[in-house]
């Protein structure tokens, strides 16, 4: 569908009766080609951030307002969000709506009323102090993990102090807590804030010092951009947390001191251990201890249980040693009986074969042996001589004789 096109002038003198959409596109034409790109100042007021992203709200001074959109592709290259009642400067075109014939402003970028004074100044003394050293992780002390006392650099009256105060209280109410007070808003207070740093760093009572304060508008932040605090917190020997403004807020004393904190709230937290933490880290070591002994125990139980079933009274002890010594008995009565035994088999056979062997015996057939008077055996004639006297012995009794002859 192609756009109508516009109409110009003569057509208008010429009588041409427009529609609506025509006149506010006539109208849209006119006040864009007469508006180029111009910075307008006021006060933001009606602010609605819708969920495409877009922003929509009025400038306003003391007599006149005027509607006004921001785009999400143009209000993401912001670092802060505006609020009711800030004074900006807008960089803008003037649009009309047509789909509703609303006069508005097409803003291109927005930035905090008289800001390019402050953040010329502001980013001057930061390149100066970043040249000198004073940013340079080097030089960054580390802060304690359990300090025994704090500081705290703020104003007694400060909504913040009252956060930070609150959240000591939940993480770790036994540390003591000194305050140095200061004003932290108004003109020529930076000399009082730096006072207070380095009375602190003079009494050295504290093992971390908080410098902080709420949020505020970049004015209201203005004391902590001044080189005099600067040099207070660089000369500190005290580890340093910086808690000023909030998340979005960024000050020289943030890029001084030791560690930023987003929050005075958050500078708490990083300043204490927190008691919760603590005491669950505890409980698991008590718990990890409890286990580590019930086991040892049980260890030690069941070592016990083993000597205690080898372990043996005296009385059993004796009783054992009767059981064997009768069974050592009864092995040697065994092993002396079968020896006994084994002899009488021997001599048996022994006897059987002396039996075998004995002369009688042989007698008993009919058989004799002869002895001369010495009592020596003859076994051969040769060993007679005639008229030798001899004696036979039979198998029954024995005889004398004399011999008479020999036969070789």
């Amino acid at each position: 569908m192609t756009e109508p096109t516009l109409l110009n002038e003569k057509q208008i003198r010429n009588g041409k009766i427009l529609t609506v959409s025509e006149l506010n596109r006539l109208a849209n034409q006119v006040l864009t080609q007469s508006f180029p790109l111009f910075w307008v100042s006021g006060e933001v007021s009606n602010l609605t951030r819708a969920a495409s992203g877009h922003w929509y709200f009025s400038l306003k001074d003391s007599s006149a307002q005027v509607r006004c959109v921001m785009f999400k592709g143009r209000n993401s290259y912001l670092d802060w969000v505006p609020k009711e009642g800030d004074k900006v400067e807008a960089r803008c075109t003037v649009t009309l709506y047509e789909a509703r014939g609303d006069f508005q402003l097409t803003i291109e970028f927005l930035q905090r009323a008289g800001l390019g004074v402050l953040f010329e100044a502001f980013e001057k003394l930061k390149s100066k102090l970043q040249q000198e050293g004073l940013f340079d992780a080097a030089f960054k002390k580390s802060l304690p993990t359990h300090p025994k006392k704090i500081g705290i650099v703020t104003s007694p009256d400060a909504a913040a102090l009252r956060d930070v105060l609150t959240t000591f209280k939940r993480r770790m109410p036994s540390i003591p807590i000194v305050i140095y007070p200061t004003p932290v808003q108004g003109k020529g207070v930076a000399i009082q804030i730096a006072d207070a740093i380095q009375l602190a760093n003079e009494r050295a009572e504290c093992d971390v010092l908080i410098i902080c304060r709420g949020g505020g508008s970049i004015e209201d932040l203005w004391q902590f951009n001044e080189e005099i605090v600067a040099r207070a917190i660089a000369e500190c020997s005290i580890p340093t947390i910086s808690g000023v403004g909030h998340e979005t807020d960024f000050t020289i004393c943030d890029f001084v001191a030791d560690v930023r904190a987003a929050t005075p709230t958050a500078a708490a937290e990083l300043a204490t251990p927190s008691r919760e933490n603590i005491l669950a880290a505890l409980n698991q070591l008590k718990q990890q201890l409890s286990r580590m002994m019930q086991y040892q125990l049980n260890q030690r139980a069941q070592a016990l249980d083993y000597l205690s079933r080898r372990l043996i009274s005296p009385s059993q002890q004796i009783e054992q040693q009767k059981s064997q010594l009768a069974q050592m008995t009864l092995r040697l009565n065994t092993a002396m009986n079968q020896q006994v035994k084994n002899k009488q088999q021997n001599l048996l056979r022994a006897s059987q074969n002396l039996t075998h062997l004995n002369p009688q015996a042989v007698l008993t057939r009919g058989y004799a042996f002869v002895q001369n008077k010495l009592g020596t055996i003859i076994s051969s004639s040769q060993q007679l001589r005639q008229g030798d006297d001899v004696t036979l012995t039979f198998g029954a009794g024995s005889a004398e004789a004399t011999i008479d002859k020999t036969n070789p």
